[in-house]
């Protein structure tokens, strides 16, 4: 049993405009951190478009805005200045709730980290961005077993956390991001803290997603991961530039 992620028909009707209308359009997003008298410019007039059904990876060195830009894809973070669309609508124009509500049905995270809640079980943890929702238990559950049946992991469905392997909490993790069928995946390296082995199984889950019309932005500084991807975005001290930059 899959997962639908992307699914409408409208996200997948090649003839009409709106298909073809991007589903991340940033223009001139600056961040800018604030420490006393020090700024810390994160990414400096990015402008970016993903459509849906793209696989994008974004690359580049440590520090250079990978994260914030995902943290802002997310709508975890505003930018400083700029404009950011997500899915035809303009994000700064959203109330606080209005983006709450974005984030839990249109955006579906994977953490480097995990990020699993350790005293839920293994089907609680997915079971979370439903229950946000509203869904009624009876709603749940079958969207819960079909998630961890894409991963393999519904043998542990009653499983803590502590219980699992990094390889596993990651499946579950994985998991807990598409449960909802959201437009996209931000995945901020989700093969960060896993052996080659378990990188690769990750790997092969997003794959599997994005062939059955997953939109999918990671960051990953591992050249072997990017090239999965159908595209790729290298940043350098917060710019988009053409290929890997290693100049002073």
């Amino acid at each position: 049993m899959t997962v639908g992620l992307a699914a409408t028909a409208t996200d997948r009707a090649p003839a009409t405009a709106a298909a073809r209308a991007p589903l991340i359009r940033l223009r001139q997003v600056t961040k800018v951190f604030y420490a006393e008298d020090v700024e810390t410019h994160a990414l400096a007039a990015v402008d970016l478009e993903v459509q849906a059904g793209e696989y994008v990876a974004v690359a580049g060195p440590s520090g250079c805005g990978k994260s914030t830009l995902l943290s802002i894809l997310g709508l975890l973070d505003t930018p400083t200045s700029g404009q950011y669309w997500l899915n035809g609508e303009a994000v700064e124009a959203l109330t606080f709730k209005a983006r709450a509500r974005a984030r839990n049905r249109a955006i579906g995270f994977i953490f480097q980290s995990f990020n699993l809640i350790g005293d839920l079980t293994v089907a609680e943890n997915v079971e979370l961005p439903l229950t946000y929702r509203g869904l009624t238990p009876a709603e749940r559950r079958p969207l819960v077993e079909a998630a961890l049946e894409r991963v393999d992991m519904a043998h542990r469905a009653k499983h803590l956390p502590g219980q699992l392997s990094g390889g596993q909490q990651q499946r579950v993790a994985v998991a807990r991001a598409v449960v909802g069928s959201p437009s996209i995946l931000l995945c901020d390296e989700p093969t960060g803290n896993l052996d080659s082995k378990n990188g690769a199984m990750v790997m092969d889950l997003l794959q599997g997603l994005h062939a059955e019309g997953a939109t999918i932005c990671m960051v990953t500084h591992d050249p072997r991961y990017a090239d999965r991807a159908k595209r790729t975005i290298h940043l350098f001290d917060g710019r988009v530039v053409d290929g890997p930059d290693t100049s002073a």
